[in-house]
């Protein structure tokens, strides 16, 4: 993190000014807002400012502005392979800003949610929600108070980064079709969830002349995806979309202890993309691009703390074909 100005003994803004012989505010914005400036511009009054004896002090400037140079993410899960290249991508993007980030883990409650918040607010200038839990009345009233950039949740009047889905999913259904799959599963997420709420929606436009059955897997996790075999049998599917990677591979592995061949026997399909390339064989996926998410969302909450907008960025997605899917055979599920 870039450092905070504070005064030595003796030496002023204004010193410090002259020295570089540019404007007092062109010094304050070296140390407040860089991106205003020019990184030649930053990098030579910082230079200056060491060279006469400033060192930071992030304490004694939100005392003299109220202002911290932090800025909170809050994720449901952070131990689910999605969240951390969204965090990692965001970081380095509020760091161009000179902006710190704390990090929240819901643990899938809105409950725990609402009390990180209340508790990161007097510390941070704004917030990203990623999949937020909470209800729309509570984003809304966050809102109100502070800066707020949702990822994954459609709120009017919200500045939001959204995956849309409905291209890989529609891609995801359309490849089954031509496999021949005439049943298939869809082993949704959590019914909060703006997410699995659009891959439902979907799949019930997309699968026109398939049977879908919809298996309810609640939290999404490698247990959930390996418990949920057994419905996926009695279901009589040949193939499934699982609403994330990990739930995915938890179906690997049930369906390995059943003896269940994936792709001859039955064809899997992740979403998000995040485990695809790791799994044996190789998952078919859903791309999500969590990392460009975390970019955008970064960036928008950026511009807010400086000009209020209610920008909506969009980022589409695709199916990457790899090994677990194939066409329906004799010996397939029935």
């Amino acid at each position: 993190m870039s450092p905070r100005l504070q005064r030595a003994p003796g030496v002023t803004i204004g010193d410090i000014a002259a020295a570089a012989r540019v404007s007092r505010s062109t010094v304050s914005r070296a140390f407040t807002r860089p991106q205003l400036l020019s990184p030649e511009t930053v990098d030579h009054v910082r230079a200056v400012a060491t060279r006469l004896g400033y060192v930071g002090n992030q304490a004694a400037r939100a005392l003299s502005t109220g202002r911290f140079g932090n800025i909170a993410v809050v994720v449901p899960d952070i131990a689910n392979p999605f969240f951390p290249p969204l965090v990692r991508s965001l970081q380095s993007a509020a760091e161009t800003a000179d902006l710190a980030v704390f990090l929240g883990d819901s643990d899938e409650s809105a409950e725990r949610e609402a009390k990180l918040i209340a508790r990161l607010a007097p510390q941070v200038e704004g917030f990203v929600l990623a999949s937020s839990r909470l209800s729309e009345e509570l984003i809304r009233e966050l809102a109100a108070t502070r800066p707020v950039v949702l990822v994954n949740r459609d709120l009017d009047g919200i500045p939001r980064v959204l995956i849309d889905s409905s291209g890989g999913m529609t891609e995801a259904v359309m490849l089954l079709k031509k496999l021949g799959h005439q049943r298939i599963a869809y082993l949704a997420g959590p019914r909060d969830s703006w997410s699995d709420q659009q891959r439902r929606e979907v799949l019930t436009s997309a699968a026109s002349g398939l049977a879908v059955e919809v298996i309810e897997v609640g939290r999404p996790s490698y247990a959930a995806g390996r418990d949920s075999v057994s419905a996926i049998v009695r279901s009589g599917a040949t193939a499934a979309i699982a609403f994330d990677d990990v739930v995915s591979q938890g179906v690997l592995a049930g369906l390995e202890l059943r003896g269940i061949s994936v792709p001859s026997d039955f064809s899997l399909i992740g979403c998000d993309d995040t485990l695809a390339a790791l799994t044996t064989p190789a998952l078919t996926s859903v791309s999500a691009g969590a990392a460009t998410a975390g970019t955008a969302a970064a960036k928008l909450l950026i511009q807010l703390l400086e000009d209020p907008t209610a920008e909506c960025v969009t980022i589409a997605t695709h199916l990457v074909i790899r090994a677990t899917t194939a066409a329906v055979t004799d010996g397939a599920m029935r």
